[in-house]
């Protein structure tokens, strides 16, 4: 598995490194620390609360989830509150059944306790308080992990996508899934930093509730370049695997149009 140097989520081969740039994303100075322009919650978390220490890192850490569980499942089953980052965790290649959860700021964590042994799907799933520590070491295993992962395997994990990807029509546009909810344009542009993009070029798309969904698309000068980019098909940014798919101006627009 091909892993991304160049975007500030991309994640260094050991935990110190990687560590380090994972926390510039969520530092307690940013923005993930304030209530973000329509939050659901009608309270407002107090500034002196922390006067006197540093806010603990607000992250959970959930078990039992369901086997074919994806970010949209754990950011409905967490409804209102603002999630940052989704962290699948895997064991042996297969996910486990547990993941973290980055949330906006410290005191949603006490909200997120509340659905411990809550139901998703049929299946109660129990959700812990964690620490910045376990959350960044599980990063790093993820990224060892598809550090190691053989080319041969690999190729025979994705060959059925990959022959569909390779017979698409390219029309100098690509979608892009399985994105941290925490990132931005300017983190696209880095992702794809051999070719020129703008800000106007990238288009995140949005759920039912006005969140990120993980996904979005990216306009290129031709397509013969967005073909060009496909060689960043499962490369990471931060924790995740980015897959890229041919898409068109037309899938692009309807997408843009739902998450309005």
């Amino acid at each position: 598995m091909n892993v991304g140097n160049s975007s500030k989520f991309a994640d260094g081969g050991d935990g110190r490194e990687m560590g380090a740039k994972r926390q510039r994303v969520v530092d307690p100075g940013s923005s993930f620390y304030g209530p973000p322009p329509g939050s659901s919650f009608m309270y407002n978390p107090s500034p002196y609360t922390y006067a006197n220490q540093s806010p603990p890192f607000p992250v959970v850490r959930l078990r039992g989830l369901p086997f074919d569980c994806t970010e949209t499942d754990v950011a409905e089953f967490f409804h209102g509150l603002d999630i940052v980052d989704i962290l699948f965790v895997h064991s042996g290649g297969k996910f486990s059944g547990e993941a973290f959860c980055v949330l906006g700021y410290p005191l949603q964590v006490d909200f997120a306790l509340q659905r411990n042994r809550q139901n998703l799907g049929r299946r109660y799933v129990e959700v812990f308080r964690s620490k910045r520590q376990e959350y960044y070491k599980a990063i790093a295993k993820e990224v060892s992990d598809a550090r190691g992962d053989s080319p041969h395997r690999r190729a025979q994990r994705a060959k059925s996508s990959d022959e569909g990807k390779d017979s698409a029509e390219h029309t100098g546009v690509l979608r892009l899934r399985g994105l941290p909810f925490s990132a931005g344009k300017d983190d696209i542009i880095e992702f794809f930093k051999d070719f020129v993009l703008s800000e106007d070029a990238v288009h995140f798309t949005m759920n039912s509730e006005g969140r990120p969904s993980g996904e979005a698309f990216v306009e290129f000068a031709s397509a013969e370049d967005s073909k060009a980019a496909m060689v960043k098909d499962r490369m990471t940014l931060g924790s995740r695997y980015i897959e890229l798919f041919p898409s068109s101006q037309a899938e692009l627009d309807e997408a843009v149009s739902r998450g309005r």
